[in-house]
């Protein structure tokens, strides 16, 4: 089945009167600067972009505004992909001008310096004004990087030297642990490894694209790490009509993750840590229940397995609460957070004990972009100023009463409506279909995905 994605932004992805979905303006503020509607000049890729060959539009960004993309034909689209999750609060938003128009942000903007050296004065100022002030319940440790990927790069290594650090105790690193290092042997490089689920993305980096299963063409030719995949459920839908098919969906792959961790053990390939999505994304937009979610992570604290939550597309808001995983209800935070997209910048939430116990042991050369903190905070004001988190959760349930009726009334179209928030999709029959689709509904004015 081809799946679409819908509405990846937080809620003002949903501003405005778009006739040929569904109604969603009454919920969100009315911003002055954002366009009324759609308007469509040609076909899109119209002429000015049919000259790509990999990407799918050239875009004037200048032109715009808010929850419209206008390219460079002079098309004017309603977002609802909003750059593959990453655009928070819409495209030049007002509140974000004026933070760049302030003298006092101007040396931000030009000098990007080495953090882990070099940071400037108020940079800790700025870390509790933005990522510090929505950290999740447990993690007050953060550490910034530019993107998802290094994130859950580095969150791996972080993971590492914290199971390694438990398993030493007390013992000092030997010379023989530095010396076999440095030629990428055992005892310095143990073989520990990260547990990851069918579907799973977390980034295109080695040891990320080591769990990520999502699309082949992602993973063809490149060499990677023998570690341990769980399947993720396979959920049937609608849900209320297949209770008993899902929890025994879910035990089986919850037997099935203790299962490979036990294995592991016993070939001395230690699982060090747990990654998990709380919706898969790239992988075609799988949920599962919410005590799924909590029974891993009992499994995780069972064997002494870091609990890796990577928010990096679901954070920001889109599902209404800030982080996916509050949905869970866990009463033992996760070890590490990741995140990226809707959050200007990319990083990771720990815990204490998993902070590095030397300097330059997580490190490279800028560790994020503290020009991108200060976006964050005024993305921060503006949900907090809108309640788009609540908006979230209304304009949702439009959207996917929207999509369930679609569901009803073209069931040889759509199936499987799913979603959290505005975070929804759904199902077409085939690749076909799927394609078809988009392209029609790209032309009418509004940019979904798959």
């Amino acid at each position: 089945m081809a799946s679409l994605f819908l509405c990846r932004q937080l809620t003002p992805a949903l501003q405005h009167n778009t006739r040929s979905l569904l109604s969603f303006h009454r919920y969100i503020h009315q911003n002055v600067y954002e366009y009324d509607g759609p308007v469509m000049k040609t076909e899109v890729p119209g002429p000015r972009s049919r000259n790509a060959d990999a990407v799918n539009f050239f875009c004037d960004y200048e032109e715009s505004r808010g929850n419209y993309l206008v390219d460079v034909d002079g098309n004017r689209m309603l977002d609802l992909y909003s750059q593959i999750s990453s655009i928070p609060i819409g495209y030049n938003h007002p509140a974000l001008v004026k933070v760049l128009q302030k003298p006092q942000n101007l040396s931000a903007f030009i000098n990007r310096p080495a953090l882990g050296i070099l940071p400037p004065d108020d940079f800790n100022v700025n870390l509790k004004e933005s990522l510090l002030s929505i950290s999740p319940k447990g993690l007050q440790q953060v550490m910034t990087m530019s993107c998802g990927s290094c994130s859950n790069e580095n969150a791996f290594k972080l993971i590492f030297m914290w199971f390694r650090k438990k398993e030493r105790g007390l013992n000092m690193v030997t010379q023989e642990e530095l010396d076999s290092c440095m030629i990428n042997k055992f005892p310095g490089c143990p073989d520990y490894s990260i547990l990851s689920f069918m579907g799973g993305f977390h980034g295109r980096t080695m040891g990320c694209l080591a769990t990520t299963h999502s699309k082949a063409i992602h993973k063809l030719d490149i060499p990677s790490f023998d570690w341990p995949i769980a399947p993720f459920p396979k959920l049937k839908y609608p849900l209320e009509q297949f209770v008993k098919e899902n929890k025994d969906e879910e035990a089986r792959c919850l037997e099935e993750v203790e299962d490979l961790i036990v294995k592991c053990r016993e070939k001395n390939k230690i699982v060090a840590g747990i990654v998990i999505e709380p919706i898969q994304s790239e992988g075609g937009d799988n949920h599962a229940s919410d005590d799924f979610f909590r029974k891993l992570r009992a499994i995780a604290i069972k064997h002494g397995c870091a609990f890796l939550v990577d928010e990096v597309q679901t954070g920001g808001g889109a599902t209404g609460k800030f982080w996916a995983h509050e949905h869970w209800g866990m009463d033992n935070p996760a070890e590490v957070v990741t995140f990226s997209k809707k959050m200007m910048t990319g990083g990771f939430f720990h815990k204490d004990e998993l902070r590095p116990d030397a300097p330059y042991r997580i490190f490279n050369t800028w560790l994020g972009d503290p020009s991108k903190n200060i976006l964050l905070t005024e993305v921060l004001n503006v949900i907090k100023q809108e309640d788009l988190l609540n908006n979230a959760v209304h304009a949702g349930k439009i959207l996917m009463d929207g999509l369930l009726d679609f569901q009803v009334r073209y069931p040889h179209l759509v199936s499987r409506v799913r979603g959290r928030g505005t975070f929804c999709s759904f199902d077409t029959p085939d690749d076909v279909t799927r394609t078809n689709l988009i392209s029609q509904t790209r032309n009418k004015g509004n940019i979904i995905y798959v």
